[in-house]
């Protein structure tokens, strides 16, 4: 009962200028009472009342006209508060300079004071509003410059990007071999998908899904180690198990030579124009010349055991190796008529613990090399070529077999064996999960990347090639890309 006498206190505060019922009489109303009273008891000015003369006369002297009004509905009106609800106030006025009282002042309490005295909580009251949907306009509210100042943006046709976790298509890879030290996987730049399956070679047209058997070995206990396509697409180099690197010509599909040196399976393969680099399970690196009749050119010695990553830099000038003594090599680009720094090594890191075969080169920061380590590792490092320092790492908990950088959209991208046996993307260079796809039923055990960059391919222990389709450009980005590209062309041919 206390609470809604307070309430009725609180709502005769906030009707304060209203006309006041219960107020005494205003000063104009008793003295027009008292003159109507006297006029009724003395009428004629009897001599009955006191002689004592009054001290406040009924009329002002010298005027016939009466200044105070003498009914209601005057000139002005002037409120008058009672004595209860002075005292309110100064009760809740005082009050205000108090402490406040945990025991009888609640959260509760000040919440419903604030709603009945200002309409709304103070505490929930916005000045302004940066965050979140506008703030709708008022009932019949209309704005008159809207149609002068308002216009359409061009926007994205695709407002935010959408990864799929299931692949855009699946591919069968029968008698697949599953070794986590082969490259058995490379995409050209005519968009040809090549795919060693033991002994066979066979390429698939993305385009049109066509599928070619383009070799396979002549010793049926032969078996192909590693492809890799040259930059124009239109040659493979393929390493097989009996120490060889042949050369095949796709549109003709003959081998134009076939060349020895090595005395191991050669597992990894890199171009760089026209040298082709081979790594064997020797641990030897040979550079070919495939122009000339002598193709050896030089043999690079660093590794231990076997080469099973090779990558040449974006630029051509610098080749990484890395093999199965848990070393990553950089070395300088071959000159011509020469190897650069005489065969030496810039850099050999031995931070991994286990073997290195992922290895990618960032293709907007050529001095920036990504490598994955085995079962025993585990770790993404980024490598700073130029200063030789390690910039990054990071435990992915699983065996990486494979890294690609997509440059659509800045990620670099892993293939994993034990034990997720997943795809992961990586915003780079923050290294912060985009996306886990899952699917193979087996270790992944090499990664491309289409032409256009949008789309991953990986190929698994499980007999299977998936094609990941989450990298595409947005519309009004790839415009901009088809405008930048097509300028540097023209300059190009300007100059």
């Amino acid at each position: 009962m206390a609470q809604f006498g307070f309430e009725n206190d609180l709502q005769g505060i906030l009707k304060l200028d209203m006309p006041i019922t219960n107020a005494p009489m205003a000063r104009w109303q008793r003295k027009a009472s008292t003159s109507t009273a006297s006029a009724a008891l003395s009428p004629g000015k009897s001599s009955n009342l006191s002689s004592t003369p009054s001290k406040t006369p009924s009329k002002t002297p010298g005027k016939n006209k009466k200044c105070t009004p003498s009914k209601v509905g005057g000139d002005r009106f002037i409120p008058i508060r009672n004595g209860k609800q002075m005292d309110v106030a100064s009760f809740l006025l005082s009050k205000e300079t108090e402490p406040l009282d945990a025991n009888n002042l609640t959260v509760e309490n000040q919440k419903a004071w604030s709603v009945k005295l200002n309409g709304y909580d103070i505490d929930e009251a916005k000045i302004l509003h940066l965050g979140g949907k506008p703030l709708n306009a008022p009932e019949g509210y209309q704005n008159n410059l809207k149609v002068l100042y308002s216009q359409v943006t061009p926007a994205s046709v695709k407002k935010t990007r959408y990864i799929s976790s299931v692949p855009d298509r699946v591919l069968d890879a029968p008698e697949l071999r599953n070794d986590f030290y082969l490259n058995l996987l490379d995409w050209s730049s005519r968009n040809l998908l090549a795919v060693a399956l033991r002994s066979n070679v066979y390429l698939w047209d993305a385009d049109r899904g066509d599928i070619t058997l383009l070799m396979q070995t002549e010793r049926d206990e032969d078996y192909i180690s590693s492809v890799s396509w040259t930059k124009e697409g239109n040659f493979l180099a393929i390493g097989t198990s009996d120490c060889k690197v042949q050369l095949w010509d796709v549109e003709t599909q003959k081998r134009l030579r076939s060349m020895s040196g090595h005395t191991a399976r050669v597992g990894s393969l890199s171009w760089n124009e026209h040298v082709l680099t081979s790594g064997s399970r020797s641990g030897h690196i040979h550079h070919h010349d495939v122009r000339v009749v002598d193709h050896h050119i030089f043999t690079l010695e660093a590794h231990s055991q076997e080469v099973c990553g090779l990558k040449w830099s974006p630029d051509g000038r610098y080749l990484a190796s890395g093999g199965n003594d848990n070393m990553v090599c950089v070395w300088p680009g071959v000159m011509e008529g020469s190897v650069g720094n005489g065969g030496q090594s810039l850099h050999c890191w031995s931070e991994h613990q286990g073997a290195v075969k992922a290895l990618a080169w960032c293709p907007w920061q050529p001095n920036i090399l990504a490598s994955g380590g085995g079962t025993s590792d585990r770790h993404i490092r980024i490598w700073n070529v130029n200063s030789g320092s390690c910039i990054s790492s990071l435990d992915t908990q699983s065996q990486i077999s494979s890294l690609v950088f997509a440059a659509n959209y800045k990620e670099l991208v892993s293939g994993h064996g034990y034990a997720h046996n997943n795809v992961v993307i990586w915003k780079f260079p923050s290294l912060t999960k985009v996306a886990e796809l899952a699917g193979h039923e087996d270790r992944v055990l090499n990664l491309a990347l289409s032409p256009d960059g949008s789309t991953v391919a990986t190929v698994a222990g499980d007999e299977t090639v998936r094609l990941w389709k989450g990298f595409e450009l947005d519309p009004i980005k790839k415009k901009t890309e088809r405008i930048k590209s097509a300028s540097s062309v023209i300059h190009q041919s300007i100059r």
